[in-house]
């Protein structure tokens, strides 16, 4: 199906069953049938930079171990021991995952060990097996592992199409903005009190804006458009004609002098989200009043504050992607990996969400937070996941907006006068594309047309 056959075909008024939200039967099935045949985003290249590095990755019941054991290469495991299945790499209290440097994993119960190419090296007491051990049930069992974007990949189904195959057309078009090149700024996660996908999809749209963070409103429009993209879908901001670049992250304020408006929001943002902007762009956004004369054209203003900010950090090392003003367009603000990663691109920052699982309990998620730019080489900060409470002031104030939806939607998913979500057909199709493949997966919960009955529960 083509991208506009495939976006006419979300554009009618949908409902979405509330089964995949608050179904404990359905958040069971997702193991199997969703999270076992996906590619899943774990990590960065850069956070496994030498040979033995090693970090883990938890969806439910299974532990994935990634390990450098080349300079150029990656490899996967199921985190258990052959023997009697212990986990070779457990999670310290407290923190996302389980990260080192080692020559070999070994089990802590009975010290079954093996080496990063997943063989198994010593079985205490071997010769007490006089047969029955071999290579083939002793080794670690692999995981598919691949790379793209900076970030770590891995599928644990071994028939799984190609990463790159698996991302398109988001890959295409993304690839021209180098997110590779980018590092880390700061990163964050925490556990909620909602499903995943209620998590997730409070960050899905433009839709909520005006009224989730009315304080935007004041430095223009923040309403968008959103398009289903095969398995994934991209959102951007609605733009005048002349100004189809400010569809993307890196937008101008509006109103009668956009100069004024564009270093208010700027400053903002800063301040109040520390996200989809740096230091450089709101310094280039501080100068324009003086740089640019008062007549010039919200176009004209634009294109000075960008490139402005390109050549100042293109002075301390910082060298920007040349991306085309229609590219930049198209790609729109941010992509909906499926199922559970957003990329929130722009030419020098980004910021990324993903949710899963926080066990079988539908009510609960793992929420992450991460913000990138691009530094000077050697320049990048030192970060590491930090376990950020919702009410911790470290979030600023504009995310615990989204936050105090996400608890508050779980609760009303269960109420008996609640027939299902009504997603915008124009401004939030990315939820309606992503529950569309969910059921591709599931084997239930397509949306249905308002008018129609409910599908029955899952068996």
């Amino acid at each position: 199906m083509s991208e506009t056959a495939e976006n006419e075909a979300l554009s009618q008024p949908l409902t979405i069953g509330v089964e995949a939200y608050i179904s404990q039967e359905y958040a069971r099935a997702e193991r199997d049938r969703l999270w076992t045949k996906v590619w899943q985003q774990v990590g960065r290249v850069e956070e496994l930079p030498d040979v033995g590095d090693y970090l883990t990755y938890e969806i439910l019941d299974d532990s994935i171990i990634v390990v450098r054991t080349a300079p150029d290469t990656l490899r996967a495991y199921h985190n258990v021991c052959s023997h009697r299945g212990r986990r070779l790499l457990d999670t310290p209290p407290g923190k996302r995952d389980a990260r080192g440097r080692g020559r070999q994993f070994v089990c802590g119960f009975h010290g079954w060990r093996y080496n990063l190419d997943g063989r198994c090296t010593h079985v205490p007491e071997r010769e007490d097996w006089p047969c029955g051990l071999s290579a083939g049930n002793t080794g670690l069992t692999g995981v598919e592992v691949d790379t793209w974007g900076g970030w770590i990949w891995i599928n644990m189904d071994p028939e799984c199409e190609p990463l790159r195959d698996y991302l398109e057309p988001a890959a295409t078009l993304l690839d021209p903005f180098q997110l590779e090149n980018m590092r880390y700024r700061w990163r964050r996660w925490l556990v909620f009190d909602c499903n995943w996908k209620t998590a997730l999809e409070a960050f899905m749209e433009t839709y909520h804006v005006p009224y989730t963070h009315p304080e935007f409103m004041k430095f223009g429009s923040f309403l968008g458009w959103s398009r289903a993209q095969g398995k994934h879908s991209n959102i951007g901001y609605d733009a005048p004609k002349g100004l189809d670049e400010n569809q993307a992250k890196l937008r101008i304020g509006g109103g009668t002098d956009p100069r004024e408006s564009t270093a208010e929001l700027q400053k903002f943002t800063w301040a109040n989200a520390n996200t989809n902007t740096t230091q450089t762009l709101v310094d280039a956004a501080n100068r324009l009043v003086e740089e640019v004369p008062k007549d010039a054209t919200a176009a004209d203003v634009l294109r000075h504050w960008l490139d402005t900010a390109r050549r100042t950090d293109a002075e301390r090392g910082v060298s920007w992607p040349t991306v085309e003003p229609a590219h930049v367009a198209k790609s729109g603000t941010a992509w909906q990996i499926f199922p559970n990663f957003q990329i929130g691109h722009a030419l020098n920052n980004m910021l990324c969400y993903n949710a899963r699982p926080h066990g079988y309990d539908p009510d609960k998620c793992v929420f992450e937070v991460a913000v990138y730019e691009l530094y000077p080489p050697g320049e990048e900060p030192e970060t590491e996941w930090v376990y950020t409470p919702e009410d911790d002031p470290d979030w600023r104030t504009v995310l615990p907006q989204d936050f105090t939806n996400m608890a508050a939607v779980q609760k009303g998913m269960k109420a008996r006068g609640f027939s299902g979500p009504k997603p915008n057909p124009l401004r939030e199709r990315s939820i309606v594309n992503l529950h569309h493949n969910l059921a591709t997966y599931m084997g239930t919960g397509e949306p249905r047309n308002p008018a129609r009955r409910m599908p029955p529960r899952m068996p």
